[in-house]
């Protein structure tokens, strides 16, 4: 049997922990088991094929400072903070084996007295409510398992980071199934983060008969560690965390004092692709332009209103008007 490892990253940079992950699958040795644990700050976490305006509230995420990550491997959205521990199970494809993985996660619980288990692919739970969730991603010489634990986390802001804004939105791509969660203090008040840890780092070490060994990383290892760096400085790419989003549709309806309009966009890769404006406002011209300043802006509130500041110089006849589309626009899109 390979040997095992342990990495803790004490740093909750969700850029950082997430190109770690990424580091690891790719760049790592696969003679050992690795066992990779971290938290984030407050982020919403989304799999590689998610839309993120269908699947969380991306102006309240800006208002509260929210970090957006958008992950390589599949799975739903999550919201994370300091009450949400991670773990990342890493081993050659061979000695791969998802049950060995969540065995250990299942024993370190026990040691709490909590009773959990498997359901289904992905998920544990605890008296039939979801205490962690997982997602896999495999090559053909290696296989990581990682995952969720729901600590002590403000349900509250995880319910209302991943309400998507009402909106009329036909989206593609992967979405997200709510299940009902429940932390684990509610089971085991003397339950955190570190005793947790400590519990499954000790049961890993277990399980592969291995004396500990145990590693803290931080951003200290982007300056050495360049293909780490390559990771981060990708993640944290709004051509990654917004670009890669499906095609998607999204519909507006206003009525203003001067016209009713009725706005079409097609989105693609965070920009709008189409955009068609339709309307009874007796200046044709104001409605033409609109459209046009539009075509292939970044699918943002703030860049769309930019980008109609151009519209205001051509009609300074109609900047009331475009005033009042841009407050619109700031409304809504998000």
């Amino acid at each position: 049997m390979l040997k095992a490892r342990c990495l803790i990253s004490e740093t909750h940079d969700p850029f950082f922990n997430l190109a770690t992950e990424d580091w690891i699958f790719k760049d790592m040795l696969t003679e050992e088991h690795i066992l990779f644990l971290w938290r984030n700050d407050k982020t919403v976490v989304i799999g590689r094929n998610q839309n993120p305006w269908a699947e969380c509230n991306l102006s309240k995420l800006e208002e509260n400072k929210v970090s957006l990550v958008r992950r390589q491997s599949g799975g739903g959205a999550v919201f994370q903070d300091l009450g949400n521990t991670n773990f990342t199970f890493l081993s050659s494809r061979s000695e791969y084996d998802r049950k060995r993985n969540f065995d250990i996660i299942i024993k370190a619980l026990a040691k709490f007295g909590i009773k959990a288990e498997q359901s289904g692919r992905n998920d544990i739970l605890v008296d039939g409510k979801k205490i962690s969730g997982s997602a896999f991603k495999e090559n053909p010489d290696r296989a990581f398992h990682h995952g969720t634990l729901l600590i002590n986390v403000n349900l509250t802001e995880l319910a209302g980071y991943l309400t998507p804004s009402p909106k009329k939105l036909l989206a593609k791509g992967t979405t997200s199934v709510r299940s009902r969660v429940a932390n684990l203090t509610e089971f085991n008040h003397a339950i955190n983060h570190e005793v947790l840890t400590n519990a499954i780092i000790d049961e890993f070490f277990k399980t592969y008969e291995s004396e500990k060994k145990i590693e803290i990383l931080n951003n200290k290892n982007l300056i050495i560690i360049p293909e780490l760096n390559n990771y981060y400085q990708f993640l944290k790419s709004n051509d990654w965390r917004l670009g890669e989003t499906p095609q998607f549709q999204h519909q507006l309806t206003e009525r203003f004092d001067w016209a009713t309009v009725d706005l079409h966009l097609d989105t693609e890769g965070g920009k709008i692709k189409k955009a068609r404006l339709f309307s009874d406002c007796l200046d044709t011209k104001l409605i033409e332009e609109i459209e046009r300043a539009i075509h292939n802006v970044d699918y943002h509130p703030e860049h769309i209103s930019k980008s109609l500041e151009s519209v205001k110089q051509q009609l300074p006849h109609a900047s009331s008007q475009i005033q009042d589309f841009q407050d619109w626009i700031k409304r809504e899109v998000a």
